[in-house]
């Protein structure tokens, strides 16, 4: 691993062990939003994990730090990246309904493929060759999970597209705005959109009859998504993007840990050559940045994958 300038090795390593205790989070968060999906309504189940985080949030914040936590340049744009990042988590409920775990993580983790298309189609930045190249073999693994035309394809298997556009989105405007902003202001808006947006809907699908198991397993989504995110600003915060990109993959493998243990699937051969594609594209382009020598400050972006 090639260090980066100003950023003591002690002080990496600490940031790409959040990093990976993030990604643990959050494919703990999918695995058990897949197992209430079928049981709790989506408003419901999005209220309850937004609450939950905006609720530690404030008051993990607003005791030492008080009102001034809202202070920001830029309100509409994070109003925006709130509304961003429920979308991400409407996307993913759905994908979690009708597909495995490991396999809607690993499209989920083409996320900065797609940013590298936009970059060169939207922005107009110089792409090279071999980074489309890179770009192709992402896709190539996507379409090997997805697979259009089989037998065995559906219009859900689409929905996990929708989770990457609105993710991508997301980061774009993360990376934007961690230039000004601070973490913790971004932390507290996302959670307070998200918790409010939800609320509009929840006297329409609250259900209460719920068994106990199913009320745990709402807070334990909560509990892994504001924990993740937190660990993920901080990584971001110690550990250059370029260097800890490639531990974020480890989320498939926890995501899949967590879908045999919990639903007892194994991704089939198709899909596991797909995730390997995936991540082997996303690994590579990561240290071609590194080669490259554009090592970004570090920042805070969201998950991927986004979560419900």
């Amino acid at each position: 691993m090639t260090l980066a300038p100003g950023h003591p090795p002690s002080r990496m390593l600490g940031g790409i062990g959040l990093a990976i205790a993030a990604t643990a989070c959050f494919a703990t968060l999918d695995t058990t939003t897949k197992f209430i999906s079928a049981s709790v309504p989506l408003a419901m189940a999005l209220w309850c994990r937004y609450f939950f985080q905006s609720i530690a949030t404030s008051l993990a914040v607003l005791p030492s730090r008080g009102l001034s936590v809202l202070r920001t340049a830029n309100p509409r744009y994070q109003c925006l990246r709130g509304v961003l990042l429920l979308m991400s988590s409407m996307f993913a409920f759905f994908s979690l309904q009708h597909m495995p775990v490991g396999e809607v993580t690993a499209i989920v983790m083409i996320s900065p493929l797609v940013i590298t298309v936009l970059a060169a189609t939207v922005l107009r930045e110089k792409v090279s060759l071999l980074r489309w190249l890179l770009v192709l073999v992402g896709f190539g693994g996507t379409m090997m999970i997805i697979r259009p035309g089989a037998s065995t394809f559906s219009w859900a298997a689409l929905l996990p597209l929708g989770l990457v556009a609105s993710n991508a989105a997301f980061q774009i405007l993360t990376s934007r705005l961690a230039r000004t902003e601070d973490p913790v202001t971004m932390h507290f808006y996302t959670g307070w959109v998200g918790t409010l947006l939800c609320s509009v809907l929840l006297p329409f699908v609250w259900v209460s009859d719920l068994p106990w198991t199913t009320w745990l397993a709402m807070g334990l989504i909560g509990l892994m998504g504001t924990v993740g995110h937190f660990m993920l600003i901080l990584g971001y915060g110690r550990t250059p993007a370029a260097i800890l990109t490639p531990y974020l993959y480890a989320q498939i493998g926890f995501a899949m840990l967590g879908s045999w243990l919990v639903f007892s699937h194994i991704p089939d051969a198709n899909a596991l050559i797909g995730i390997g594609l995936i991540v082997l594209s996303g690994a590579a382009g990561a240290w071609l940045t590194l080669r490259e020598g554009h090592i970004p400050r570090p920042q805070p972006p969201a998950k991927p994958p986004p979560q419900p």
